[in-house]
């Protein structure tokens, strides 16, 4: 029995530093563009994740050609999934809401952003967003995949020139 729990104290003390290595992500080398904060567990920053354009194109990527209220014609949006985001950051809410730099935010369930492939565009037909042309980021639904999202609802949770986001 001693050695049982001389054994497990052990397997106890070197799986101690796991959930600090867990908690944490690597620090942005770059411009910070996005920041995610609320009920995270990885961190790199007091409290919150801040994630360079490097960092964002480091995650899971989707490419997603639709036609928008905001563009002439269809184009071609890439950028990480919004739930590839959330899992990199440990979310554990129910809801998001959405910052965009001129203070417009929008509120977004949780499950809808795992339901349907939305992503944070950070490209529109291979070029970078601006913050002239709606970027650094960009939540875009696959409108034309999925028509029933073609509605008022959807558009108004597609905020552009997103800087944060905090998971409740």
């Amino acid at each position: 029995m001693r050695a049982f729990l001389s054994s497990a104290l052990f397997a106890l003390t070197l799986m101690a530093p796991l959930p600090a290595l867990a908690a944490s992500l690597p620090k942005p080398s770059g411009a910070v563009v996005l920041t995610v904060e609320g009920n995270i567990t990885k961190t790199n920053a007091e409290g919150r994740a801040e994630f360079d354009l490097a960092m964002i194109d480091a995650l899971p990527q989707r490419v997603t050609v639709t036609e928008t209220p905001w563009h002439e014609g269809t184009q071609t949006f890439s950028g990480p999934l919004a739930a590839a985001l959330l899992d990199a950051v440990g979310a554990q809410g129910t809801l998001v809401t959405v910052q965009a730099i001129n203070d417009y935010s929008a509120e977004i369930p949780v499950d809808d952003l795992i339901a349907n492939p939305v992503i944070l565009a950070s490209r529109m037909n291979g070029e970078t967003l601006s913050i002239r042309d709606r970027g650094p980021l960009f939540v875009i639904y696959p409108f034309d995949e999925m028509p029933s999202l073609y509605n008022e609802v959807y558009f108004g949770r597609s905020v552009w020139q997103v800087v944060s986001i905090t998971v409740h």
